[in-house]
Formats: C-alpha cells, structure tokens, sequence
C-alpha cells in the first residue's frame, strides 16, 4: 500500500515515479523475505542528518495503512537508532508484529555517496538466508540511488535557477553545474544496470510461473473435461461408489485449478500487472453467483446462507471479475470454518461506496492470530490444513484485490462465536 506524499518543489512526474518506486520495492522485499513485512522510510539527507525521521512512503504486509502507520509510530526509535549507525541493524522480535516478524526487524539504510536517504524495515516469519538477503541488498542499491538521483536531479534545477538570476560568480556556479552534471550522467548509468540486474531477475520468475502455469493448466483442465465427460455420458453405467469417486475427483481437480489460479493473480497484483477493468455490475447477482457455487457444501453441513440486500439495491461501476473473486473467496472460506449454523451477507452503498460485510457461525480465530489471517499461506494452527483444505492463499489475495480497487478491509473474531469480515470500496452508481 502506498503511503507517500509528494515533495515540496519537486515536480509532479518525478513524484509519482518516486512514489511507484516505493510501492513496488516494498512488495518485492515480501516477495524475497517469504511474506512478512516492510516499512519504507524516506526523506532528504539534510533532514535525516538532523536524526529526525523520515516519513513514511510505502509498507507492504499490512491489511490496512492505519495499522501500517501504528506499526510505523512503534518502530520509531529502531529507525532512529539504524540512521544514527548508517548501517544494517538487526533488532529482536517485536510481540506487536507477530509472526509477520518472528525473526525480527533488520533495518537497512539508504545510503548513496555518503548521503542518507532513509530506511527500509523489513521483518521476516522465518530468518533470511544469504540469497534472499543479498537480493534484498541489491534493492536497497537500487532504493537508495534513486532517491539520490532525484535528490541531485533538484540540487542541479536549484543551481540552475540561481544561475540564471545571478549577477555575480556565474563562472564558479558553472563549474558546480558541471560537477553535477557528471554526478547525475554517473548515476543514470549505475541506475541503468541496477534496473537491468533486477529485470532480468524478474523476467526469470515471470517466466517461471508463466511456464508452470501451462505446464499445470493444460493437463489439468483436459482432466476435469475427461470426467465431467463421463460422468455426463456414462452415468447409467457406473456404480454409486464410481459415481462419488469421480465427483471427489472433480471437486479436487476444480480446487486445485481455483488454487493455481490464486496463485497467479497473487503474483501478477504484487507485479503490477493485474489491471483495473471497470464495467456495469449487478452486485445482487455477483453475491448469488457466489452463493450458487458453494451451495453444495454449504448443504451437506446444513449450513443456511442469507443474502441482506436492499430490493432496489443499485447497479454500480467496478471492476466486475475482482468483485467476484473477492465475494466467492470470502464466502468460501467461510463455508469452510462454520461447521453449521448460518452465513449471513449485508450490503448496502454508502456516500458512493460499496459495504459488504460476510458473518460466520464459524471456529472463529484466536486474538493472536488475527493480524496474520491476510498473510499468504498462513494457516490457524499447524493442523488447520489437515482438517480444513485450501493453501491459505484466498484472504491473502482478497485483500490484495481490495487494495488494488482503492478500498479496506477489517475482520473481527471471536473463537468459537464466528467471524465477520468487512470490506468496502469506491464505487460509481450507474443506476
């Protein structure tokens, strides 16, 4: 989630490429650091000489950016403490963060050239080993000399400037012009080959998951075919037992084609590449939609679902594919964790935002568990996955599909009394 804001004086484009920097950075450092979480701390120089500290501009790992902002305010004097040293800082795990950090914060200042641009927090569930900490140096380098980039790139315009007005000294401003000059041509080039050390190591997994997904896909789909085939023309022919055989294969194969393709989205919304397509949606019908699909189970647990919507709810514009996804993963999950008694959905639209709030009679989940139920495969109890099928991937992938739309998310629980989550998005009302 981007939490920047832009620089006094500097221009427009500059600090959207600034802030678009920060946000992608922090979500490739959960990418190498296994999950967790990552903080983003930036300022000018002159300021971080003065050991204040930088504001915020990015976090990632977080379900909403107040907590982002809580955490941020708790780590104060660790980010302090890292600019004093400028250097890697290692710091004991924090009760606060949870197993978002089980091994800790470890700070990494931006330093370019002797100049201290700020600090990138980075907690880990698990310690990092030398391949996943020498790629989040490499981001660091990479951080840290673009932000001296732009941080040079406005010395050279304010030089520029009083060259311009100046009466006086212009051959000696000219040489300062000149030294910066070199410096910023210096830097273009370094940034350069950092950009490309790290495209090409992005490429890799790119191609990676692409590769795995056909190679996944493919058969997999050609097998739901082949049983959904004979279960269709066969029926007459097959025993009640080769019946149900086939129909748990099936419901196996759809759920492990659901996983894969949550894996994928995951991946392609931390890269930036799922794209925002608004359209026309019927949210009465999304939720039934939703509702259908895990009918079935929902029935063999004698479990009731009731839908709370106003008759003339009204059509909205959103984006109509990640409503769906972001409706059915809920649903799902709860149908999973209430072994019986009641769903209930409400939604309704308030000042031109979307509220949908889905209530479980469910296990419920613990106080200390409930900061980690977004992260990716995070799991209730080492048991949980025995018990309950699923990756942990859906309410990772949930929230990242409620950010992506510019909205929030909140669950609260109660072990043993259910769970509610809620989440809400801008919305415009078509009719």
């Amino acid at each position: 989630m981007g939490l920047e804001s832009q620089d006094n004086g500097a221009p427009a484009s500059r600090a959207r490429q600034l802030a678009a920097a920060a946000r992608a950075a922090t979500a490739n450092v959960l990418d190498h650091a296994g999950a967790g979480i990552a903080l983003l701390f930036v300022g000018s120089p002159e300021l971080t000489s003065q050991n204040e500290l930088p504001p915020l501009r990015a976090a990632a790992g977080f379900d909403s950016a107040d907590t982002a902002k809580q955490i941020a305010a708790s780590i104060t004097p660790q980010v302090q403490e890292a600019l004093s040293a400028a250097g890697i800082s290692s710091f004991a795990p924090d009760p606060q963060l949870g197993e978002r950090a089980a091994a800790g914060l470890v700070m990494h200042p931006l330093i370019c050239e002797g100049r201290v641009h700020g600090v990138l927090a980075v907690g880990s569930p698990e310690p990092l080993d030398a391949t996943r900490q020498a790629a989040i140096g490499q981001l660091v380098e990479t951080l840290a000399l673009r932000f001296d980039h732009a941080h040079m790139a406005e010395g050279f315009v304010s030089v520029e400037e009083r060259v311009q007005t100046a009466e006086q000294g212009t051959e000696e401003k000219s040489e300062e012009i000149l030294k910066l000059s070199e410096t910023l041509f210096a830097q273009d080039i370094e940034l350069l080959r950092s950009n490309e050390r790290l495209g090409k190591i992005e490429k890799l997994k790119t191609d990676f998951i692409d590769r795995m997904s056909r190679e996944l896909r493919t058969p997999l789909n050609s097998i739901i075919e082949a049983i959904i085939s004979v279960l269709t023309n066969e029926n007459d022919a097959l025993s009640e037992g080769a019946k149900q055989s086939l129909r748990n294969a099936l419901d196996d194969g759809t759920g492990f084609l659901r996983t894969l393709q949550n894996i994928l989205d995951l991946w392609r919304v931390k890269q930036g590449e799922l794209p925002v397509e608004r359209q026309d949606v019927n949210f009465r019908e999304t939720v039934d939609e939703a509702i259908f699909s895990v009918q079935d189970t929902a029935s063999q647990k004698r479990l009731s679902i009731e839908h709370q919507l106003d008759e003339h709810f009204p059509k909205i514009r959103t984006d109509l594919a990640k409503i769906n996804q972001i409706v059915f993963l809920l649903l799902d999950n709860a149908v999973k964790f209430t072994p019986g008694g009641k769903i209930t959905i409400r939604s309704w639209i308030e000042e031109e935002r979307l509220h949908c709030e889905i209530a479980d009679s469910g296990i419920g989940i613990a106080a200390d568990d409930r900061g980690a139920v977004f992260d990716e495969f995070f799991q209730v109890d080492e048991g949980s996955s025995a018990r309950y099928s699923g990756s942990g991937l859906g309410l990772a992938l949930v929230r990242d599909l409620v950010v992506l739309l510019d909205g929030d998310i909140q669950l609260s629980s109660e072990i043993g009394h259910g769970t509610t989550v809620t989440f809400s998005l801008p919305v415009q009302i078509v009719g």
